[in-house]
């Protein structure tokens, strides 16, 4: 039964995605930041008119009581959507925007379905079928706007409109039976509008994720590209500018292969790809979750370590070149090829990304000519350079 229920579940209501989670749920925030202000307006509009239609022998409590509690409710959420109008939409603040909403959409759902079923239980019966307009526009109209969080809306829909659409069904009069069964057959195609524009968001939103990660990722070896290493770069000046001196640096590494162009010449491009290829994932195997690979293009790859990584105060540049030292098996060819590294760190070598990579590149060239002055030319089968 569990293995059903957890089926059905899943079949119908899908949970996201974990790599959507969070742009999801900015999503919703800011789709309901903007359609709540039409949600409190409608509801605002409709309290004076519950108010009036209220069953002459209810307490007053109830006839006016409830409505004009709604009508507060209501002024409050403008004046605090108003408020919050032009900040800046973080994580936190979404989930707190999504989770009230949620919370407050629940219980003015059941205070106006109360309200209409104490009144249904009060009024003749001429005027039973007002009280479940008043409720059934209320919801639909309630959902329709807190579309974006699927719970809420569907919640919303099964307070107000099951409870008087039951009362109605058993009235046994065939004009509110008809109503009724139009009423839960509106209910249910919302329903099926919510999950569908649901799916329809988590779809958009996988999509721009994976053009996302398309747009900064090499296409060859899989590694981040030029792009996404310049914007790892930019976060870290920004994080690292409101802090000063006192921020905590980082490494910017470059690297330069030694000895490719001849296993390109010698082998093909087919080989020469699966090699830097192999190369990436011995780069990626080497720095793990503690840093950044990318692929510049060609045979030049960079490695960013960030702050407070385990790997900012090792020796980076002999960790890459004893990991590079290993021989390549690429189509059972042993091919093996060394590289020339410069590192520059942040911010002593250089204040921005424009002086870190020119500082690194300096270095980078200064072993290339130091390393060419120490060898003689030879079979292209190359050793690490420092």
């Amino acid at each position: 039964m569990g293995w059903g229920f957890h089926t059905f579940r899943t079949r119908f209501v899908p949970p996201i995605p974990a790599a959507i989670r969070d742009d999801f749920t900015l999503l919703r925030a800011r789709r309901v930041e903007t359609q709540t202000p039409m949600m409190y307006l409608m509801l605002l509009a409709t309290t004076p008119t519950a108010a009036w239609a209220g069953a002459a022998d209810l307490h007053w409590g109830i006839k006016y009581g409830m409505p004009a509690l709604l009508a507060v409710l209501c002024v409050l959420g403008l004046i605090e959507n108003w408020l919050a109008r032009g900040r800046r939409m973080s994580l936190r603040r979404a989930q707190l925007i999504v989770k009230k909403a949620a919370s407050v959409s629940g219980w003015v759902g059941v205070m106006c379905s109360s309200w209409a079923v104490l009144n249904w239980f009060a009024s003749p019966v001429e005027n039973h079928s007002s009280f479940a307009m008043i409720i059934a526009m209320g919801s639909l109209a309630t959902a329709y706007c807190l579309s974006a969080i699927r719970f809420a809306a569907i919640l919303n829909l099964v307070i107000g409109v099951v409870p008087i659409s039951m009362l109605m069904l058993a009235s046994g009069r065939p004009a509110q039976v008809g109503a009724a069964m139009s009423l839960l057959l509106g209910t249910a195609i919302l329903v099926r509008f919510i999950l569908q524009g649901h799916a329809m968001l988590v779809d958009l939103l996988q999509l721009q994720h994976q053009t996302r990660d398309l747009a900064h990722t090499d296409p060859l070896t899989g590694l981040a590209n030029r792009r996404a290493l310049d914007e790892r770069i930019a976060a870290l000046l920004a994080k690292g500018a409101g802090k000063g001196a006192d921020a905590p640096g980082f490494k910017l590494a470059l690297l330069d292969l030694n000895g490719f162009k001849p296993v390109n010449d010698v082998h093909g491009h087919a080989i020469g790809d699966k090699l830097l290829c192999a190369i990436a994932d011995r780069l990626r195997e080497t720095i793990g979750d503690d840093g950044l690979v990318a692929r510049q293009g060609g045979d030049e790859f960079a490695v960013l370590i960030p702050p407070h990584s385990p790997l900012r105060d090792a020796p980076l540049a002999e960790r890459i070149l004893i990991a590079l030292a290993r021989p390549h098996a690429i189509d059972d060819v042993p091919l093996q090829v060394g590289a020339s590294i410069g590192v520059a760190q942040w911010p002593e070598d250089g204040a921005d990304a424009d002086a870190l990579f020119e500082f690194a590149d300096r270095a980078l060239y200064q072993v290339k000519a130091e390393t060419r002055a120490e060898t003689q030319p030879q079979v292209p089968s190359l050793a690490a350079s420092a």
